[in-house]
């Protein structure tokens, strides 16, 4: 009785270890949108992996690596008035181990005409850094 009482306490602790990461991403994603709303695009990737395995996928397919989607986004919004007012909206997070965090929510951007959608994160924990290893955005 007494090792299945130490199995549940030991499961329950690490349970309780794993959930304690979203709230530091949750808080990653507060600096991206303050950067973005500061016309800061390099700032806004600097929590993406840093590596051409990273993948965004968007309306136009699948990006690979982090230049590709940092030269896409500058293109796209080349200056600050383009990039209007980023706001995100978090409708889910799961944690799936304690190095990897799933988030889904909406986007929108406020500018002459707002426009939005949802987005899918997976976030890692490398090198001890969290980071967006794949992100669909639609």
């Amino acid at each position: 009785m007494t090792k299945i009482f130490i199995a549940i306490i030991v499961f329950c602790s690490t349970l309780m270890k794993a959930q304690n990461n979203v709230p530091a991403v949750l808080k990653i994603m507060i600096e991206q949108e303050k950067s973005w709303n500061n016309g800061n695009i390099p700032e806004f990737m600097k929590y993406y992996w840093k590596n051409d395995s990273l993948m965004f996928i968007g309306s136009k397919g699948i990006t690979y690596g982090w230049q590709k989607t940092l030269d896409n986004y500058l293109k796209s919004y080349p200056d600050k008035n383009s990039m209007g007012t980023l706001h995100f909206a978090i409708e889910y997070t799961k944690e799936l181990s304690p190095t990897s965090i799933y988030i889904i929510g909406k986007w929108q951007l406020i500018k002459d005409k707002p426009v939005g959608g949802h987005f899918t994160l997976l976030w890692q924990k490398i090198d001890g850094k969290w980071v967006i290893v794949a992100d669909h955005t639609s």
